[in-house]
């Protein structure tokens, strides 16, 4: 399984033992790179040819009379979706070309190379972390079932962010879920599942970012005159104090491009940036069909229909915040965190170097990552902002962030395998 992502591409080799009623799943293979095929707008056969080192990886790891019946699919996600015209599906057919071309390699009639629905992409996910934690599984009972709570699963990457989770409603309330595309029933692991999800597109933290600092750039214009032929300096509450960097502005409309100077110096905070973060949530937009989230989406209150349930972070959510926590020996569970955990850091790393030596200054590797990003401040400030002013979690909510369950990758790949290899296996001659 391909994932085509914003960033970058990854692939993952799954083995199953296929041996009994249905496939069990062994373990896996990962291999990444980067950039991601949106990377090669317009051209196509460049962005074919990129994924060849992890094609080559899978002939290596594959024995090569297994490779003729081993299914393959690239699922690209918002990265392709993003870009104009045609040049998402011209990318999608050269890349179909060359592995029938270049692998043996099985390519399913149908989607074997897609850009993935958004709601795909979550519900995919969230077959992954209840598969792997043990939450949903093949033959289990309809007792076993009922008596298993489901992880809620958010998933944040560059470009889009996905929730997915199993709303349970009061018995007297006869309305439950609203029909509509944020409805999936799932029949997996002998249960059927209601879930609700949704993909935002544009609240990926790399797009997080670019809104933040257009918005910054915009309220700057607005206190003070511009020169277009000089290279303004402006203060972005969202650097962590002490910091700069050369942010590239693109205006809406004319797409015209101009690079401004952010800088965090004496401005950085995470209450200031949490002010502009909560305007990015547009949480204030008309909602029609109530409760919303934010952007004027429907979603059923977690407090009322997930008000104890197990809440997993994965993707930007791990990278972002786990190399700042303080590490746990192998033999200790590791730190409960909460929502609140993300603003008290934030807080710290907004803060700036005289702060973060007084929390990380032993750590060298944190400080050389904190130096090396002085948007930390602003990812931090958002994810918190998106869990607590978005999807409305109290601050005292407890969640967990996870890479890796069992050695494999949590995201949605290895749910859109398990759906590919329950179907009928063929063999390429």
């Amino acid at each position: 399984m391909v994932d085509a992502g914003s960033t970058g591409s990854r692939i993952h080799i799954y083995k199953f033992n296929n041996c009994g009623p249905s496939p069990s799943y062994e373990y896996e293979v990962f291999k990444m790179i980067q950039p991601g095929l949106s990377a090669f707008a317009g051209d196509p056969t460049g962005a074919a040819r990129s994924l060849d080192a992890l094609f080559d990886e899978a002939v290596r790891v594959i024995p090569k009379d297994q490779q003729g019946c081993t299914p393959v699919a690239v699922k690209a996600t918002a990265g392709l979706r993003l870009l104009p015209g045609s040049q998402s599906a011209d990318i999608l057919e050269e890349v179909e070309k060359r592995i029938k071309q270049q692998y043996m390699f099985q390519l399913p009639e149908k989607d074997g190379v897609v850009v993935m629905d958004g709601k795909d992409e979550g519900v995919y996910a969230w077959i992954t972390a209840n598969y792997l934690l043990g939450t949903i599984r093949p033959g289990i009972t309809l007792d076993d079932a009922l008596a298993l709570d489901t992880y809620a699963v958010l998933d944040l990457g560059g470009a889009s962010t996905q929730i997915v989770f199993e709303p349970r409603f009061d018995s007297a309330d006869n309305t439950g879920l609203l029909a509509g595309e944020h409805k999936y029933d799932l029949d997996f692991g002998g249960k059927r599942h209601v879930l609700y999800q949704h993909s935002y597109l544009g609240y990926g933290l790399m797009k997080a970012r670019d809104h933040v600092h257009r918005l910054v750039d915009f309220m700057a214009s607005i206190r003070t005159s511009m020169t277009e032929n000089k290279n303004p300096t402006v203060g972005n509450p969202c650097l962590a104090r002490g910091t700069k960097k050369v942010v590239e502005i693109v205006e809406e409309g004319s797409g015209k491009k101009r690079d401004v100077i952010m800088d965090g110096e004496q401005v950085g905070g995470f209450e200031a940036c949490d002010k502009i973060v909560q305007l990015v949530m547009a949480k204030d937009a008309i909602c029609e069909v109530k409760p919303c989230s934010f952007n004027g989406v429907y979603q059923p209150s977690l407090l009322d229909t997930f008000p104890k349930g197990k809440v997993l972070l994965l993707s930007y959510f791990y990278d972002r915040l786990n190399p700042l926590l303080s590490p746990s020996s192998s033999s200790s569970p590791p730190p409960k965190l909460s929502v609140s955990t993300l603003a008290s850091t934030a807080k710290d790393v907004c803060l700036g170097r005289e702060q973060w030596l007084k929390r990380w200054g032993d750590d060298h590797e944190v400080m050389e990552e904190l130096e090396g990003r002085p948007e930390w401040c602003l990812d931090l400030t958002f994810m918190h902002g998106l869990l607590r002013v978005g999807y409305e979690f109290l601050d005292e909510r407890e969640v967990v962030i996870e890479k890796k369950v069992k050695g494999t990758e949590l995201g949605w790949c290895l749910g859109a395998t398990l759906a590919m290899v329950g179907g009928e296996l063929r063999c390429r001659v």
